[in-house]
């Protein structure tokens, strides 16, 4: 695989015409893993990545069951979005009152978690090549601004038109392309040489 795009096809990429979920049990499947990609991606660790997820599709559950099929993808990711701020919210603050407290450790005694990426050690030399690309491509998508980070991650990566992806964000359908074209210019820069 000599592109980045082909790194994702597998597993990130949606289909054109998506098919209405014939059960919420069905859809939140369908989501799992690219909705865990993307939390990962946006707070680069996998526990929150799996509490985001999670207490997201919980939300989907609890309030919006009884909304018809075809509203619970922005929903979800709509949902998703705010858990994300959410916990990069908690994260400053924690950062400050451990700042202001001139320790790492919580009342307990015990250290406070690093924030950093788990590592995953090494992986097989035959994924080397995909793993590098991906890594390279997270990294740049990190350092878009977070709205054109989101405006990608759901039109690109999840397959939403600018409809769902404008009221998952928040935001007008004119927003949304902006945000997008931005990001997309900053990552052909970004990863000029996997081309």
């Amino acid at each position: 695989m000599n592109s980045v795009s082909a790194v994702f096809e597998s597993d990130l990429l949606v289909q054109e015409g998506r098919a209405v979920p014939a059960s919420l049990d069905a859809f939140l499947a369908s989501m799992e893993r690219r909705a865990f990609r993307m939390a990962e991606l946006h707070l680069g660790h996998r526990e929150d990545a799996l509490d985001a997820v999670q207490d997201a599709m919980l939300r989907l559950v609890k309030h919006y069951r009884d909304k018809p099929a075809e509203e619970w993808t922005p929903l979800f990711w709509g949902i998703l979005r705010r858990r994300i701020v959410d916990i990069q919210r908690r994260r400053k603050v924690r950062s400050i009152v451990v700042g202001w407290l001139g320790g790492g450790h919580d009342d307990d005694g015990d250290e406070l978690p690093v924030w950093e990426p788990a590592d995953t050690g090494p992986d097989p030399l035959e994924k080397l090549h995909g793993e590098q690309s991906f890594a390279d491509m997270a990294a740049a998508v990190k350092q878009l601004p977070q709205r054109q980070r989101e405006a990608f991650m759901l039109r690109v990566l999840e397959g939403l038109d600018v409809a769902e992806t404008a009221q998952a964000m928040g935001c007008s359908e004119g927003s949304v392309k902006t945000h997008l074209s931005r990001a997309m210019q900053h990552l052909r820069e970004e990863l000029e040489e996997w081309r």
